[in-house]
């Protein structure tokens, strides 16, 4: 989970270890009202996106769509370290809005309220993260395709 809210196995490690002692640190708060594996899973995302709160990483333009654009992505035999490696290269404010929609399942509204953003901003995010990662997938595809002879 570190490693997708990270930009390199490095900060994933510190996040890791961060995370970690937050959670021994917290442990009494633990309510038994849930999986502790939720509740620990909260807690790391919260831990990796304090750290770019920290560090104004989120300084956003606004930006506002009406609806939310749909890239699809095209079945593709891409190994899952190259995928993460590309998710890994988007700008911090893709990145961010991307795993916590596509991966933890998070909506818009939940996502702008945890990174201080405009839910048409957190939409926008999104598109531009989902056309990147399509660029990527398809310029690997293209170079991957046999010469015609």
């Amino acid at each position: 989970m570190c490693l997708k809210y990270s930009r390199s196995y490095e900060e994933a490690q510190d996040n890791l270890q961060d995370g970690f002692l937050l959670i021994f640190d917290k442990i009494g708060q633990f309510s038994f009202a849930g999986s502790f594996e939720g509740w620990a899973k909260r807690l790391m995302i919260n831990n990796a996106l304090q750290y770019y709160r920290k560090e104004n990483f989120l300084k956003l333009i606004n930006e506002d769509i009406a609806d939310e654009e749909m890239v699809e992505i095209e079945d593709s035999n891409i190994s899952l370290d190259y995928l993460l490696g590309i998710i890994q290269q988007l700008p911090d404010r893709y990145r961010l809005v991307f795993n916590l929609y596509v991966i933890d399942n998070y909506a818009h509204k939940e996502i702008a309220e945890m990174l201080n953003i405009g839910i048409g901003t957190s939409k926008s995010n999104l598109s531009r993260a989902r056309a990147i990662l399509k660029e990527k997938i398809e310029a690997l595809n293209t170079t991957k395709l046999p010469s015609a002879k």
